[in-house]
């Protein structure tokens, strides 16, 4: 398994829940976040980072504050070689540890970058963000430009498809039905092209958690 220690909202579906723990996650669900837009005070990807298998940056939850780019400042997206994000808002504390790890920075115009991405492997990504993909292709990241929509998130039109998954040992577990996305061979076929497999549960609507981390 890629790590053990999985960082996840309490508000993820039962069934991702469940299945994490029966691999033998340690689960850490994401204490409320109270300085921040509502609908995404729970999510993980504002306060977490995985910079690379081992290693999870924790942001200072003082430092966040509601509405853009306050909340942005931690929501960065690491491969574990490229480090993805809009570099104006980065925090400080946050960029020094990716440029310890040795991580190739990639400006952005998204400041909310890992809800927009689903880092697969070291060297590709999935997104709907057409910024992101194009900033992303020219760095050399393998990306599948995927439909934006078709992700549920309370209060708001659509979520973002990066804020539906994370990378697990060899799957990309998502929460919720992938298969209603419009998109779903494509993005199955690239999983798998990459040596992994997705997994998802259906009976729910494809559902922004704030990444699986």
């Amino acid at each position: 398994m890629r790590r053990n220690r999985v960082y996840i909202s309490k508000n993820a579906f039962p069934e991702l829940i469940g299945y994490l723990k029966d691999k033998g996650c340690e689960l850490c669900f994401t204490e409320h976040l109270t300085n921040v837009s509502p609908a995404v005070s729970d999510h993980t990807d504002l306060i977490y980072v995985r910079l690379d298998e081992d290693t999870v940056f924790e942001g200072d939850r003082g430092k966040l504050s509601k509405g853009y780019p306050g909340e942005v400042i931690y929501n960065a997206c690491s491969t574990g070689k490229y480090f993805i994000h809009n570099l104006k808002y980065t925090d400080e504390a946050l960029l020094r540890a990716s440029n310890e790890l040795g991580l190739i920075p990639v400006n952005v115009r998204q400041g909310y970058a890992r809800c927009s991405i689903i880092p697969v492997d070291r060297d590709s990504i999935i997104t709907y963000d057409r910024g992101v993909a194009e900033a992303c292709i020219k760095a050399g990241i393998d990306v599948l430009l995927v439909s934006p929509g078709y992700v549920s998130l309370e209060d708001y039109d659509t979520g973002f498809i990066g804020g539906t998954a994370g990378r697990i040992g060899q799957e990309i577990v998502f929460n919720g039905d992938l298969s209603g996305h419009p998109d779903y061979e494509m993005i199955v076929a690239f999983i798998r092209e990459k040596g992994l497999e997705p997994v998802f549960f259906t009976g729910h609507p494809l559902t922004d958690i704030g990444s699986v981390v």
